[in-house]
């Protein structure tokens, strides 16, 4: 088994998950001011990632452009990295490729805990995303404490580009939001993940 053949059900199940879901989780997460430019180059990167259709394309245009513009904002004192392979632990499945992983190092020529934040781009379902992403979560709870680098809560999201969710790995529960952040809404989207990275929700 891989992260990509996880189901939600299937993680609890395996790891002994306590699943809760609730519509307020990143709710008090504040804004970030969003640069003209940013924004100007986003609206132009959405219209052709929905054009063209693909999973590829909004992960490449929307996606990625978000989380350097979260680097951006930490002055780069975070790192993130794009379909990185991730293999914490083969034999319960914790292992594959990962879409996004974003780093508390600023170091980028290798992936160095903590990892705080995991991101898995779907086209279109993200309820298909979420076991993936849950499971990702998991090893990178793992990879850190391997590493001495207990920190408190794993962060994720599961995302089509213009629509995402989010998720907070504490322990063995995982909080699961039910609200969906639209990528007009894009100053909450990289408030929630300011947030992330600095342990605030």
């Amino acid at each position: 088994m891989a992260y990509s053949n996880f189901t939600l059900e299937a993680v609890r199940r395996e790891f002994q998950l306590e699943i809760v879901e609730s519509a307020d989780i990143f709710s008090q997460a504040s804004t970030v001011a969003l640069r003209e430019r940013f924004t100007d180059e986003l609206a132009e990167r959405v219209e052709l990632a929905i054009s063209s259709g693909t999973e590829k394309a909004r992960s490449e245009l929307i996606v990625a452009d978000v989380l350097f513009e979260l680097r951006k904002h930490f002055d780069h004192r975070i790192s993130f990295f794009s379909g990185i392979e991730f293999s914490v632990d083969a034999e319960q499945g914790l292992t594959g490729v990962c879409d996004f992983l974003v780093s508390l190092s600023p170091l980028l020529s290798f992936l160095e805990a903590p990892v705080i934040i995991l991101v898995e781009a779907k086209r279109e379902n993200l309820i298909v995303g979420l076991g993936q992403c849950a499971a990702e979560m998991i090893a990178a709870q793992r990879f850190n404490a391997e590493r001495g680098n207990n920190i408190s809560c794993i962060y994720g999201a599961t995302t089509s580009g213009t629509d995402w969710r989010f998720l907070k790995l504490e322990g063995e529960k995982l909080h699961i939001d039910r609200v969906v952040y639209h990528i007009s809404q894009c100053d909450k989207i990289l408030g929630i993940l300011s947030s992330m990275v600095e342990q605030k929700v």
